[in-house]
This record gives structure tokens, C-alpha cells and sequence, in this order.
């Protein structure tokens, strides 16, 4: 269980501590040259989650258990004070207070996954490494509301002479709001839904969504990339729901993992 916990912890924070650093530098894009404040701020963060991939690199599988979650603890509080700063540059778009490119929704989502961080670190440290039943319908909930934002933003931020692309973002956005409910409904009929047959359907029909999606991503990244579509994606931001995408079917592959050995 040390083992697990230490590879647990090494990839949760490889993956996310990035996004956050990555998170911190479109929103500082996203401001106005009068917002020179949260520019700054948005730009320490930038530095605090860079200090804490190069510490990262310092840490292996066989790193003490003890000492990672004290570095665990250390994350939580950079992921928790991120997370605090994004729900205030939330609050003061929401006040009209300030004006920026960034949408407000947007700032939601990655306020979403600050939090989801943090929370990832905190059960780590509690122990809670194996997914139950009700944590693996609540996970897609999270999952599925992430991706059907992706699709709105990106359907947002491509130039509207871009029909198709846009139509298909639109109906990508469509569908997994429709996944996000079902899943919703499903997490209502708890615990009855705890059966393996059911979420192993879940799971499989959501996999074959995301399939899909992450193939669409891979497409518009290639294309911003190679400068063959219009848009304001900036290419680090394609790249950045791509390998949230790939990160989501990692997560399938676990829990479905998961519920093989527990039969």
C-alpha cells in the first residue's frame, strides 16, 4: 500500500501541477494591461507550480512515504491557494468589475479542477487509494462536466467561419451534457446502481464518448499547430484539453481495472 501511494501521489501531482501552471498562464493572457495585479499574481503561480515540478524530479517510486506526504500536504496548499484566486478573478468578472477574454465559465471549470486537486491530495494522505462504486460515478461527473466545457470553449473560441468545426464542438458539447445527466440520474438511484454490470455499461459508453472526443481534440490541435484552421486557441491551450482528455480515459482504464479484481 506505501508503493501505491507514493505512485499515486508522484502522478497525480506530475499531471495536475502542470495544469495548474498552464491554468495560470491563459488567464494571464486573458486580462486587460489595467488587471496588471492578477497578471502578477497569475505570473507567481506560474513560478510556485514550476518550483514544484522541478522538486518533483527530485522524488521516485521509492521515495519515503512520509516524506511525499509532507510534499503532498505542501501541493495542497499551492492547489488550494490557486484555487482561491481563481474564484476570486471569478467573482470580480460575475461584479462586472473587471473586463478580460477569459469566460467566466471557463474560470469555473479551472476552479473545478483546482479544487478537484487538492481534494485528490487530501485523500491520498488519508489513505484512500482504491476507488468505491460511488466514487467512480461521482469522478465521471466531474469528468463529463469537463469535457462537455472543453466542447463549449472550444466551439467559443474558433472563428465562425469555421462551420464545421464549430458544428461539431456543438454537437460534442450536446452529448456529454446529456452523459453528465444520465450519470447524475444514476448516481440518484445509489445504491442499487453499485452493481458491477451497470457501471461496467457506464463505463464502457463513456469511454466510447470520450474516444471520440479526445480524436476531435488531437484533430484541432494538429491544425492550430500547423496553422490550418482560424482561431483564438492558443496552441498550448489545444494540447492542454487534449491530455485532459487522455487523462479522463486513464482514469476509465482504472476503474475499470478495478472492478475486475473485485469480482
Amino acid at each position: 500500500m506505501a508503493d501505491l501511494f507514493v505512485k499515486q501521489s508522484l502522478d497525480e501531482i506530475r499531471f495536475w501541477s502542470r495544469i495548474m501552471k498552464e491554468h495560470a498562464l491563459f488567464l494571464s493572457l486573458g486580462f486587460t494591461h489595467e488587471d496588471k495585479s492578477l497578471i502578477e499574481e497569475a505570473q507567481q503561480f506560474i513560478g510556485v507550480f514550476e518550483k514544484i515540478e522541478q522538486q518533483l524530479s527530485t522524488y521516485t517510486v521509492h521515495t519515503d512515504p512520509q516524506l511525499l506526504k509532507q510534499f503532498n500536504s505542501q501541493v495542497y496548499q499551492a492547489a488550494t491557494s490557486i484555487w482561491a484566486y481563481k474564484r476570486k478573478v471569478l467573482g470580480l468578472i460575475l461584479r462586472c468589475k473587471i473586463r478580460t477574454n477569459n469566460f467566466a465559465l471557463l474560470v469555473d471549470h479551472i476552479s473545478r479542477e483546482a479544487a478537484y486537486f487538492a481534494n485528490r491530495l487530501k485523500e491520498l494522505n488519508e489513505g484512500k487509494l482504491k476507488p468505491l462504486p460511488e466514487a467512480i460515478i461521482k469522478e465521471n461527473v466531474f469528468f463529463l462536466k469537463i469535457m462537455a466545457d472543453h466542447a463549449k470553449f472550444i466551439g467559443h473560441l474558433l472563428d465562425p467561419s469555421e462551420r464545421k468545426l464549430v458544428e461539431q464542438a456543438r454537437e460534442f458539447s450536446y452529448d456529454f451534457d446529456q452523459l453528465l445527466y444520465q450519470t447524475i440520474d444514476l448516481d440518484s438511484m445509489r445504491p442499487h446502481s453499485e452493481t458491477r454490470p451497470i457501471l461496467n455499461q457506464f463505463l464502457d459508453e463513456n469511454r466510447v464518448s470520450v474516444v471520440s472526443l479526445r480524436n476531435f481534440k488531437k484533430t484541432a490541435k494538429d491544425l492550430i499547430e500547423e496553422c490550418k484552421i482560424k482561431s483564438n486557441i492558443h496552441p498550448l491551450l489545444a494540447d492542454h484539453v487534449f491530455r485532459e482528455a487522455e487523462r479522463f480515459l486513464h482514469i476509465i482504464d482504472m476503474f475499470e481495472a478495478s472492478l475486475k479484481k473485485a469480482k
